[in-house]
């Protein structure tokens, strides 16, 4: 089972952990650096931990000490990816819808009306679906 634990402040993230961790748990996210005390924590309340993650802004200022001991208990200390700015409102299968659309000789108003997408975002797409397949 995997945990997410968030705090502001270290006391505050020590006190989350002691709250949430259980023996069901196996991996760990915590959005502060994981320092000698909070590692500690996540093993003292989760035995059973094989992964911690943490921000990669984060990573690099983990004490190697650290980094070393849970990799000598093979628990794996790792930065954890998440996806950056805003999220794609249109998939590559619309992309791909219009350009079959455009290629059977539809309309771009057609095609706006069909999606239910406003017209300039249809003219975006292809442009952008047409520039990707070159």
């Amino acid at each position: 089972m995997k945990v997410r634990v968030k705090a502001k402040t270290y006391p505050e993230l020590l006190k989350k952990l002691e709250e949430i961790l259980d023996e069901d748990v196996t991996e760990v996210y915590v959005n502060l650096r994981p320092t000698k005390e909070v590692v500690v924590k996540i093993l003292e309340k989760s035995p059973n931990v094989k992964k911690i993650t943490c921000p990669p802004s984060l990573y690099p200022k983990v004490s190697k000490k650290v980094i070393f001991a849970l990799s000598q208990l093979g628990i794996d200390l790792v930065p954890e990816k998440f996806p950056r700015g805003r999220p794609k409102k249109y998939d590559e299968t619309t992309v791909e819808k219009i350009l079959e659309m455009i290629g059977e000789g539809i309309p771009i108003r057609e095609i706006s009306n069909r999606l239910g997408i406003p017209l300039r975002t249809v003219y975006y797409l292809a442009n952008i679906g047409a520039n990707s397949k070159d």
